[in-house]
This record gives structure tokens, sequence and C-alpha cells, in this order.
């Protein structure tokens, strides 16, 4: 349901249950936008990131899963109390007021449209496979371009252009993972797994800790069911079984894949500047460039499937805030398609802006690096105040949800909160990247502290701290 503006924009307004969408994704949409939103192209670059560190990040990337399945439960136990547009901005505004509310929207928005210029550069990695091999910056900026505006067209089109988007690239990114996730595991020479084991420098614990904020970015995504909500068909049923059910099948390509990667590609190939994992090692099981190409191929598929999505994700957040007056008005306003254009195009001018100030100022993996420790620090402040609402709903006698296993949910929501604790405190233990980590973290603070005071006198009464239902 909609309302009209004196400016001539259509106002979504909260539906009981959440949404403004009328229920337009089904399970295997809903499953599509989990999996392709974890699955973009970093899945297809990290190996050389943690290639860096050893094998030792395999381990990283068990710790890693265990605290993102730990989430996508965590998520769902929160949409099956509250099935509302926003997801984690509407459980910190119900458990904790308006202040912490607008804060996580806020963050969790930069961690959207920041995933975006990461996903971007990644992706213009595998696109240079076959143009611009000389990675001319100013051509790689044109390349980013077509990659974040020609997602944005698709979700300005309509929902169900989006969705279809979804499922058919998120089948497509499947098949290299699958084929190097199991065929690959025939290929793998263990010397290159047991001579590599911490080449990091680092004390065992750092290394580990610095590889899990580095991997958690492959892992961003599992709530973003939660987060369009509103959206899902039936969604106290779909949205869990959505998260947990496409988080559980990343993990398992994932381990499997990098650990086949580290096993077929001799590692200071895979920590040259420019290296394409997912290439070299199908190069080496099957020989020539051909399935190399056609690995670059599925990366470059599975970049737009994963922008697709998140495109439509950076602007629900906003949306779902600026409908309770948390967010500018603009936000909340609906085009003829049914879709909150002016987030749409907001974020992914902003995406656009970062990944020309990232190519500007570092090159490499430093870019794709910075990208993906802000995103994840970004994401770690609402993934925390879910699991504190979580935390407070569970162990306080009053406000837990009937039916529900509240030790159960409380044991994951403590999960949560620690990994998302780690998640900070790994952010900045790279000394390639802290200091323009904190230098961008500062600018975004400070930016949404401005809009917070602006906008305070604008929001609306928390109704209800999320009752048992």
């Amino acid at each position: 349901m909609s309302t009209v503006d004196s400016s001539g924009g259509n106002v979504a307004t909260a539906e009981p249950g959440g949404g403004s969408g009328g229920g337009s994704l089904g399970l295997s949409a809903a499953a599509a936008l989990v999996m392709g939103s974890i699955i973009g192209t970093g899945v297809f670059l990290l190996p050389a990131s943690l290639a860096a560190f050893g094998t030792i990040s395999l381990l990283a990337f068990v710790f890693t899963a265990i605290g993102a399945i730990a989430l996508a439960q965590m998520f769902g136990v929160l949409s099956k109390r509250m099935p509302a547009d926003g997801g984690p901005y509407a459980y910190s505004r119900a458990a904790f007021g308006n202040a912490v509310g607008f804060f996580n929207a806020w963050s969790y928005w930069i961690t959207a449209w920041a995933g975006n210029a990461a996903i971007v550069v990644a992706w213009i990695v595998y696109v240079e496979v076959f143009i611009n091999t000389g990675h001319n910056k100013v051509f790689s900026i044109v390349i980013g371009f077509v990659g974040l505006w020609l997602p944005a067209a698709v979700n300005l089109s309509g929902v169900k252009n989006m969705a279809s988007v979804q499922i058919i690239t998120t089948i497509i990114k499947f098949i290299p993972l699958v084929i190097i996730s199991t065929v690959g595991l025939f290929f793998v020479d263990w010397s290159y797994l047991t001579s590599n084991w911490n080449i990091s420098g680092q004390a065992p614990l750092a290394a580990i800790v610095t590889c899990m904020a580095l991997a958690v970015f492959s892992y961003l995504g599992v709530e973003t069911a939660a987060v369009a909500a509103g959206k899902v068909r039936n969604p106290r049923r779909n949205v869990p079984l959505a998260s947990l059910l496409g988080t559980l099948a990343c993990t398992v390509v994932y381990l499997l894949s990098t650990l086949v990667i580290f096993g077929t590609v001799p590692n200071k190939e895979l920590t040259a500047d420019g290296a394409q994992p997912f290439t070299l090692s199908f190069n080496a099981m099957f020989g020539g460039t051909w399935s190399g190409y056609a690995v670059a191929i599925a990366a470059i598929i599975s970049g737009l499937g994963a922008l697709n999505g998140w495109t439509m994700i950076c602007a629900e957040m906003p949306l779902a805030a600026a409908r309770e007056g948390l967010f500018p008005r603009q936000f909340a306003k609906l085009s003829g398609k049914g879709v909150p254009a002016f987030g749409i195009i907001a974020s992914t001018g902003l995406a656009s802006a970062l990944m020309i100030f990232s190519y500007l100022g570092q090159a490499g993996a430093d870019v794709f690096n910075l990208m993906i420790l802000l995103a994840g620090l970004t994401a770690a402040v609402p993934y925390a105040f879910s699991a504190l609402a979580l935390i407070k709903w569970s162990f306080r006698a009053g406000e837990r949800t009937q039916g529900a296993n509240w030790r159960f949910d409380g044991v994951i929501a403590v999960v949560g909160l620690l990994f998302s604790a780690l998640i900070i405190y790994g952010s900045f233990t790279d000394p390639s990247t802290v200091v323009s980590l904190m230098i961008l973290s500062v600018v975004v603070f400070v930016l949404g502290l401005v809009l917070y005071f602006y906008m305070r006198r604008k929001f609306t009464a928390v109704e209800s701290a999320a009752p048992p239902s």
C-alpha cells in the first residue's frame, strides 16, 4: 500500500508484518538473492588476498563460516519475530530506539554501496582478462561504471526483472564453483598446502584474525533476505529458510574451491599482482587457456548478479528508514515501476565515486582489500546490534517470542555478537590499509552524525519493541 505525497512521488508505507513490495519474491528467488549477494566476484578474487597469509587462511575461513552460519540463523530467528523491511535496522530500532536505529541504517547503507564498489573492483579484474589487459586506470574506471549502472538499470525496471536476473546469474555462477569444488579435488597437489602454512610473518592467531576480516566480506549478504523481507512471500517461513540454506550452500563451495585453488596453483603465482585465482586453477587442471576464459566469463556474470542483488539492498535499507522519518523523504518515494528509484541512483552514484577514489589512491589488491574491510566494518555494527536485540528478547522473560527456543536463540545471538566484534577488531589489523580505513571510517561517521542531527526532529515514535508473537 502506498500514498502519494505533494511532490507527486509515491511514498511507501509499512504493511502489517513489514514490506512494501507485496511479496514479489518466493523462496527460490529469496534464496537466489542470498546466494547471489554472498557469491559475487569476491570469491573469484579473495584467494589471491588470502594466499599472502598461506594455508592458515583455510582455518580462518572455517571460523568465518561458523560465524556466518550463526548470523544466518540469527537473522532467520529475528525475521520470524519481525518480518519487516530493513532487517538489522528494524530490529535495532525496535529494541533500542530511533537513535540506534538510525546509525544502524546508516552503517548498513554504507556497507551496501561500499560493498558494491568492492564487488565492481573485483569484477573489473575479470573483465580485463579480455579487454584493457594493460590495466589502464581510466579505462578500468569506465568498465566499472558499466558494471555498476547496468544492474541499476535492471533494478529501476522493476522487482520482477531484478528477480529473474538474480536467479539466472546465480545458476550460472555456481557451475564453475561446483566443478572446481568436486572435480578439482582430484588435481590437488598437497605439497602446495603443507609447504605454505603461515607465510604472513604474523603470529598464527593474528594471521587468522586478519584473514577472517578479509574472508568475512565473502559472507556479506547472509542478511539480504531479512533486509528485503517486505518483498518476500510468507517471510516468516521463507526468509529463515533462504538465509540458512543459501549460507550453507555458499560455505561448501567456498571452502572446497579455496582449498583446490591453493592446491593447484603455486603460492607465488596467486600472490602476483593482478592474479585471477580461478583462471589460474582451471588452466592448471585442464591446460591451455580456454577453461580460464570460461571461468572469467562466469566471474563476470557472477559479479553482475551480485551487483544486481546488492543494488536492490542499497535502496531497501534507506527505504525502510525513510518511512519512519529517519532518512530523507526522497528515499521513500516509489517510481511508477514500484521501486525506490532515488535510493538506487544515489547508492550507485556513491559506489561509483568510491570506486574512482580507490583507483586514484591505490592499485591492485590494495583497492579490493580496503573496500572489503570498509564494507565488513560497517556491516559489523548492525550485525552486533541485531545480536544484542535478540539477546535482549531472549533473556528477558517478558519479551521472549512464544514457542521459541530462547536458550538456543540466545546462544546463537552471543556467537553472532562475538563474531561481529571480531570483524571490527580484525578490520584494523592490516597495516597496509589501517590508515586509509580509519580515514574513511571517520568520514562516514561524521557524515552520518550530520544527517542524524538534521533528521532527528522528523523521527517517528517507535510503536513497539517487537512484542512476542
